[in-house]
């Protein structure tokens, strides 16, 4: 498993568990769909600095502008909407189970649509993070309803959005999560503004609420989309999926929230989940057709062996072509290793 990615998840994670207290310190001062708007365009404003400074070449927004406006659309302002609609006709608890759903879409559309190779131990890695998410919100109040429908279609479309974000490598991660960022933003505040009847609250609560999307969104949508490239949708997913654990831990410290049984449990069988999921790359001969693309790389890895006029050989991220390549190594379905499986 590539160490580098499974940090990044991690750490992407983390900001994001960390910002969800911190959020809801603020969902008293401002309508939540107001709130959501300014989150992610905090995260369009933390990484503008970098998108703006490199911006794509013309040749990159040709070949990745039809997928980028698919994980944009459909995750960002499609998924949103949804959650809305469907939040106005079901109940709090069926809600947070349904959000469950939101890692099995993205690892069926991974496996199916995608090609991503699960094998046994994604399989109960997967398992093992949806029990512990269901038993971190487990409601005896939770059912079945139009509204939970509208909730699990709208996981689907961040499952979409997921598997679509993972596969693009002509775009940096910077540019896409720009590009997420004020589409998302703007829908949720749209529909903030309109449909929820809110308003714009207090410029220091604004301030507050773009400075937790910065880090809480923006870093860790980069930082989840560079992980996702390194391991694949489905395994970025399932160390991301650890992000409510580590809120409930983060709402525990900043504001001594009991920390309860069932979250301890919860918790336990996520760790196990990671874990098993850290296990499961898998090794037999496959073959890369020739491809060209730009991300980040180095050349210690037996994929990337151009070189470069100055001797550079650290991490660098430039367009670069490969060469048809028959190899054995243990691999995951990182962005060279999409083959199909007997």
């Amino acid at each position: 498993m590539n160490t580098r990615g499974v940090v990044r998840c991690s750490v992407a994670a983390l900001l994001f568990g960390v910002s969800t207290p911190l959020a809801a310190e603020l969902v008293g001062q401002v309508n939540p769909l107001v709130l959501a708007g300014l989150l992610y365009l905090g995260a369009a404003v933390a990484v503008s600095p970098v998108a703006f400074r490199a911006p794509p070449s013309r040749s990159a927004l040709q070949a990745s502008w039809r997928p980028v406006a698919v994980a944009v659309v459909v995750g960002g302002a499609l998924g949103p909407a949804l959650l809305v609609v469907g939040l106005q006709h079901t109940s709090a608890a069926t809600a947070s189970l349904m959000l469950n759903f939101e890692l099995v879409a993205t690892v069926v559309i991974a496996a199916v649509l995608f090609r991503e190779h699960l094998g046994r131990s994604m399989i109960v890695a997967v398992a093992l993070i949806t029990l512990a998410g269901t038993a971190l919100v487990w409601s005896p109040s939770a059912g079945v309803s139009s509204g939970a429908v509208l909730v699990a279609m709208a996981c689907v479309c961040w499952g979409i959005d997921n598997n679509v974000t993972a596969t693009l490598d002509r775009i940096s991660p910077q540019h896409v999560t720009l590009a997420k960022g004020l589409v998302g933003g703007s829908a949720n505040l749209v529909l903030g503004l309109v449909v929820g009847g809110g308003s714009l609250p207090a410029p220091g609560t604004v301030i507050g609420a773009l400075a937790v999307g910065a880090f809480g969104y923006g870093v860790s949508i980069t930082l989840w989309v560079q992980g996702a490239r390194d391991l694949g949708a489905a395994r970025g997913q399932v160390i991301f999926s650890t992000a409510p654990f580590v809120g409930a831990l983060a709402a525990w410290w900043l504001s001594g929230t009991p920390f309860t049984a069932p979250q301890v449990v919860a918790s336990l069988l996520a760790v196990v989940g990671v874990g098993v999921s850290l296990r499961s790359s898998h090794d037999h001969q496959h073959r890369h057709d020739a491809l060209l693309h730009d991300h980040e790389h180095d050349h210690t890895d037996g994929h990337h062996t151009h070189r470069h006029h100055d001797g550079f050989t650290g991490r660098h991220s430039h367009p670069h072509h490969h060469e048809v390549i028959v190899h054995r190594h243990p691999h995951v379905p990182d962005l060279h290793h999409r083959h199909t499986h007997d």
